[in-house]
């Protein structure tokens, strides 16, 4: 979701009762009518006010009271007031990914208005602490700051909260990699369904809040990310994509869903038919599902998937999703393109009563027709920032908390000593897109300051002067918090002209004015440029700069995000002094040539520091709105490039150096492994960050944070980031063969655990049964500290490419010194299962698996085997139907939209090709195709190989669309049992086929 926020803008169904006692509900009840205009007392005697109704009959009796342009009101993200009911305006979506963030304000046109509660660490961050019951209170304490909000305007803060994002972290170059708990799907589905449990208030009748699961699915790009379709094959879909979502529905944890921007197979997730399909069979209650911002009008803009809206939007509907979030507040042109659609016979009244029962379904469970808004309604503003949210957010800031390396006992550090607190993140905290206002801070300095006996502190960022070289005039800024438009003036190095140069990698850097400590960026969406930010922010950065060195001088080159938004021009990207010495944006020939003068050197400064403390600690790491952010993937994983300059400098001056890193993912630090004696990570996390540092960094806190996805040591370990297919490309821990940087899981501890002999419950078990798996940890070291113990499998035999290995449970324990506990796991054969894509169902194959017990994924402590008695899967039956998406193997193939609305098919280009292994072909004597082809193609029966003995070609027609498919027949040579190989002459799309005698 991104369009409704805007900064610095230029002008499951019913729940399963019988029919018959919803009915019969309603018919006991009383019967309320009254004329249009009706008073407030007799509106209180409505049916759906009575709270001692089920839900069912309460919606029903509502549904009932509206008209066909009612209910269609509904559709759109701001539902309007009812008057003649006593309803009042509705909007769905506030951010709460960590704590609740922003939401639009429908009285001030959709403008934007931060939260300013508990911010917890970014999602990433709550993945690391692996601890469900955490992440339960803090949900719980979401929830409660969203009633808080609510309580105090309703039309802004509404109770329909956009999160958890539970998007899988397929890829650590993904922008929004800091809104995502995992890259494992279990790990996820855990953490998300707790988070949303404790939002709901795990009330089956009543919500204290309503989340909504981002962004159904396979969404794990930004680069072109409402164009791009992710490629998911059916055993990824059931076994990865699909596991954090059906997770939370099924445990009523989530609400609904909010589709995504990318396609899927070819079709935009918008229309999604899981949405009114397999989505809510997951589910107990009524889903109530929403689109992303303005992936409506992508359908018929971007995608042009629709030829018009109310083609458009019919199909939203059609496909199961039930709120329109596009055109900001303006629900017009939605309303308007579905009366569209109802005339033009595209809906039906009964899709339109269908959806509105989803909406009014969550409403009534919100408490909104209850006296006093229901049993949370009695949550006030003063939920909001309460001491206990404040303790709760050290808590989870220092659970989260990763030490990545730690050798010969560099930490923790001992109180009372003097350090050196130096780096461009030492003093400041950071919010992102999805954080709301920091109610105070206490940064790693502060955090530090409390227990070093002394601190010497430096930012490590150079202080600079830029003077244009032909007039030897500086730039300036304002001296007041509000700063001013920066001009060249003075002829010496004044305040004034004095900035403070941040780098963030690959160029990028922020100037922050020595005169106000604001950072400049451009100034109201014009030309010019003012010091007057508290940080990089909104939707479109406009505070990135470059120094491009030049003829013995510099240009300033503006690099802001979308820095040719609206009516900029694209070729006016530098920076010119003008006449009267404001900076204002130019072509390149026209940019003013500045001399850089070094007024003091971060590095030197930070040396200094280092050199006079008996331990340096270095805080680097990234800007969220800088270093990849919704709608900007990462294309480097390394620090920035004055960020590793300076660790490496410290580390010269100081062998005691710390580096800790405080970013939103996984990064590229070869040399500091393999030269700094201890590195920490933590994720932007909120207030509390210092506090919660400075407890690990002395030793008040054993580190426990795990790291909830594998850091690699090169971009090269990865392949495109478009490529979704995690077993062909073996991403991920599940599937990577290759030694990462750091593993998932890992996570270093101040004491050292003895894993005993595991103890099974039984040594085998059958598809339906459970075993229960307990492991003694023994404390060995000093420290009181928690373990999280992890269990992995990995299959030993299948008819299929398994992963590596698989985490199957884990547990947080707690061991004092010298003492042992037991964490006791429990693993269902049923979770064993893989998804049998020659049935296309759930299959427990009769198997050996290896349990792997340890401290990460590749920190195996201890082992069992565990016999599981399944099923052995079938020689592949081509005689029946056989789904071309449902392959074993595949090269080059694209899955794409059998139809607009249904059903996947198989792209192919010349010389790609799809596999099926172990078919019967003993009977075969001919093989029938359901091919789509704009030009006359071939596609190859081929045996064993790719490149095989031929058995047969079947030769394609021009079908004159990508959607009209011709059965094409041809004989085949072959007997026994074969992998067959079908491999693409040139393009054309494949649906089906069978292989008949």
């Amino acid at each position: 979701m991104r369009t409704t926020r805007r900064n610095h803008r230029p002008p499951g169904r019913l729940s399963r009762r019988p029919l018959a006692l919803v009915l019969a509900a309603v018919v006991a009840a009383p019967v309320a009518w009254t004329a249009p205009a009706a008073t407030a007392t007799a509106r209180q005697a409505y049916p759906f006010r009575n709270p001692r109704l089920g839900v069912d009959a309460r919606v029903n009796d509502l549904l009932g009271r509206l008209t066909l342009d009612e209910k269609i009101s509904l559709l759109h993200q701001y539902e309007p007031a009812i008057p003649r009911l006593g309803i009042k305006r509705f909007k769905t979506g506030t951010e709460a990914l960590h704590g609740v963030a922003w939401s639009t304000d429908i009285n001030a046109g959709g403008a934007v208005r931060t939260a300013q509660g508990t911010v917890f660490p970014q999602s990433v961050g709550l993945g690391a602490t692996w601890d469900p019951p955490l992440l339960a209170k803090v949900g719980s304490a979401v929830g409660d700051e969203a009633r808080g909000y609510n309580s105090e305007n309703s039309d802004l803060w509404g109770l329909q909260l956009w999160a958890p994002v539970v998007n899988l972290l397929r890829d650590p170059r993904w922008g929004r990699n800091e809104e995502g708990y995992s890259e494992d799907p279990l790990l996820t589905g855990l953490l998300a369904t707790a988070y949303g449990k404790g939002i709901t208030g795990g009330d089956p009748e009543h919500l204290k809040a309503a989340p909504v699961l981002k962004h159904y699915m396979a969404n794990n790009n930004e680069v072109r990310r409402d164009q791009t379709s992710s490629s998911v094959r059916p055993r990824v879909r059931e076994e990865y994509d699909r596991v954090p979502f059906r997770m939370p529905l099924a445990a009523d944890a989530a609400t609904g869903i909010m589709t995504s921007y990318n396609l899927v197979n070819g079709r935009p997730a918008t229309v999604t038919p899981d949405a009114g399909g397999v989505v809510r069979s997951w589910a107990d209650q009524t889903l109530f599902n929403v689109t992303d911002a303005g992936a409506p009008n992508n359908l018929v803009g971007s995608q042009q998937y629709y030829p018009d809206l109310p083609s458009a939007d019919a199909a939203v509907l059609k496909a199961g999703v039930d709120s329109f979030t596009t055109d900001d507040t303006d629900a017009s042109k939605t309303v308007n393109a579905v009366k569209e659609a109802l005339a033009r016979g595209l809906l039906a009244t009964s899709d339109i009563d269908r959806t509105v029962r989803h909406i009014l379904s969550l409403r009534v469970r919100l408490g909104e027709f209850d006296p006093g808004g229901g049993p949370y309604g009695k949550i006030t503003k003063a939920a909001v920032d309460t001491p206990e949210h404040r303790a709760l957010a050290r808590k989870a800031a220092t659970e989260q908390t990763v030490l990545l390396k730690n050798q010969k006992g560099a930490l923790p550090l001992a109180k009372g000593g003097k350090v050196a607190v130096v780096g461009p993140l030492s003093d400041t905290l950071y919010t992102d897109w999805y954080s709301g206002a920091l109610p105070y801070k206490v940064t790693p300095l502060d955090g530090i300051r409390k227990r070093a006996g002394s601190v010497a502190t430096s930012e490590g960022a150079d202080r600079i002067a830029l003077k244009d070289a032909k007039t030897g005039k500086y730039i300036a800024g304002g001296t007041d918090a509000a700063g001013a438009v920066l001009k060249t003036g003075p002829t010496t190095a004044d305040a004034t002209t004095q900035f403070d140069v941040f780098d963030w990698g690959q160029g990028v850097v922020t100037l922050r004015s020595a005169a106000n400590g604001k950072t400049v960026g451009r100034y109201n969406w014009g030309d010019t440029f003012a010091n007057d930010q508290d940080q990089p922010n909104g939707w479109f950065v406009q505070q990135m700069f470059k120094l491009e060195e030049q003829d013995g001088g510099y240009l300033l080159r503006y690099a802001g995000y979308e820095k040719a938004y609206d009516w900029a021009d694209p070729a006016k990207t530098y920076v010119k002094a003008q006449d009267d010495g404001t900076l204002v944006l130019a072509t390149k020939a026209e940019a003013t040539t500045f001399t850089k003068e070094v007024l003091s050197s971060g590095v030197d400064a930070a040396v200094r520091a280092a050199k006079s403390a008996d331990t340096a600690v270095v805080v680097v790491g990234s800007m969220p709105f800088i270093n990849g952010r919704e709608d900007h993937d990462r294309t480097s994983m390394a620090l920035a490039e004055g960020q590793s300059a300076l660790v490496k400098a410290v580390r010269a001056a100081n062998p005691n150096t710390v580096v800790v890193v405080e970013n939103s993912y996984p990064t590229t630090l070869n040399w500091e492994q393999a030269n700094v004696p201890a590195i920490l990570w933590t994720s932007h996390a909120g207030a509390e960050t210092g506090n919660a540092l400075a407890s690990v960094l002395f030793g008040d806190e054993s580190p426990s944070g795990r790291l909830p996805q594998t850091w690699y040591r090169s971009e090269s370990d990865l392949p495109d980031i478009l490529d979704y297919d995690i077993i062909k490309s073996d991403r991920t821990y599940l599937y990577y063969k290759g030694t990462p940087l750091y593993s998932f899981g890992h996570g270093l501890s101040y004491t050292t655990f003895r894993y005993g002999k595991p103890k099974l419950s039984s040594t085998s078990v059958g598809r339906d049964g459970t075993v229960t798996v307990s492991v003694p940890v023994t404390n060995t070291g000093t420290r009181a500290a928690d373990e999280v113990v992890q269990l992995y499998t990995h299959q030993r035999t299948s008819r299929v490419k398994q992963p590596v290995r698989q985490l199957r449970g884990f547990q947080r324990v707690h061991v004092e010194p010298g003492r042992t506990a037991t964490a006791t796991l429990r693993l269902k054969a049923s979770d064993l299962a893989l998804w049998d894509v020659t049935r296309g169902r759930w299959a427990v194959e009769n198997a050996t698996h290896d349990l792997l017990i340890g401290s990460s994924s590749t920190d195996i402590r201890q082992r069992a085997v565990l016999a599981v008695h399944g099923e052995t899967i079938p020689a592949r039956d081509l005689s029946r139907t056989t789904r071309a998406a449902d392959f074993d193997d595949q090269s080059g193939v694209q899955l794409v939209d059998e139809t607009k609305v249904r059903g996947d098919a198989v792209g192919g280009t010349a010389n790609s090709w799809i596999s099926f292994a172990g078919a019967d072909l003993r009977k075969a004597r001919t093989l029938t195709a359901r091919l789509a082809s704009t030009a006359a193609t071939t596609v190859q029966v081929r045996l064993d190989r790719p490149d095989g003995p031929l058995a047969g070609t079947l030769n394609v027609p021009s079908t004159g669309d990508k959607y009209a498919y011709q059965d094409v027949a041809t004989g085949i040579t072959a007997t026994g049992r074969h992998d067959v190989y079908l491999v693409f002459g040139g393009e054309a799309r494949l649906s089906t086929f069978s292989v008949t005698g």
